[in-house]
């Protein structure tokens, strides 16, 4: 069954407005997401804190071992810190990008906030379903997630094992707004959400299906 249109979620009374979100207000939307919880923010909240526990254990065991003589895993855990905020930022986007139109979006375009630290990717006047704006959220955490464990296991007695730990650890805080977006769906079980991007308004809605 094809979404509904644009004009149609906006002039039916069978769809109502849920969420208007101005693309310079994504982190504290997000934040407000958080801060009401929910199912997923939770399960999200349990995961990220293992992450970053874990990414600073290993860390700071790198940490000892330069200061007992051996460099390599505090070297590697470097590079990962400025990989991180650097080109896994643009891979990231991307792989929501390929995600977009892998679901069928003709034009995907990517954005940033600078100064606030959000980037984002996004298909102009494209409407997404619950399972399509799921599988575009979830997209780079899943194949970055899949990428570091199938590397930490392969590089299991080396020092480039600390490079993958730290990127699984610290790319679990860059989809904290993804998983925030994603909240709005879970709010309604079992009822039919969708959402779209307004370029020149840097503008996202989210609509909900009346029963």
């Amino acid at each position: 069954m094809a979404n509904p249109t644009i004009e149609e979620l906006q002039k039916s009374s069978e769809f109502e407005l849920i969420a208007k979100l101005s693309h310079n207000e994504i982190k504290e939307f997000v934040l407000n997401r958080f801060s009401e919880g929910g199912k997923i923010i939770t399960a999200f909240m349990i995961y990220q804190v293992v992450m970053v526990l874990g990414g600073l254990f290993f860390f700071a065991y790198a940490v000892i071992l330069f200061f007992r003589g051996n460099s390599e895993p505090f070297y590697y855990s470097l590079g990962a810190l400025i990989f991180c905020f650097s080109l896994l930022i643009v891979f990231h986007e991307l792989l929501h990008g390929v995600a977009l139109k892998i679901v069928g979006a003709k034009n995907v375009r990517f954005g940033a906030y600078i100064k606030k630290f959000v980037f984002y990717a996004e298909a102009n006047r494209f409407v997404l379903n619950r399972r399509q704006f799921a599988f575009v959220a979830l997209a780079p955490l899943v194949v970055i997630k899949l990428i570091s464990i199938i590397a930490i296991f392969f590089f299991i007695s080396s020092p480039q094992l600390y490079f993958f730990v730290f990127l699984m650890s610290a790319h679990s805080l860059f989809c904290a707004g993804d998983i925030g977006l994603l909240s709005v769906f879970c709010n309604y079980p079992g009822r039919e959400v969708f959402t779209f991007d307004i370029k020149d308004e840097k503008t996202s809605f989210y609509f909900l299906r009346n029963n």
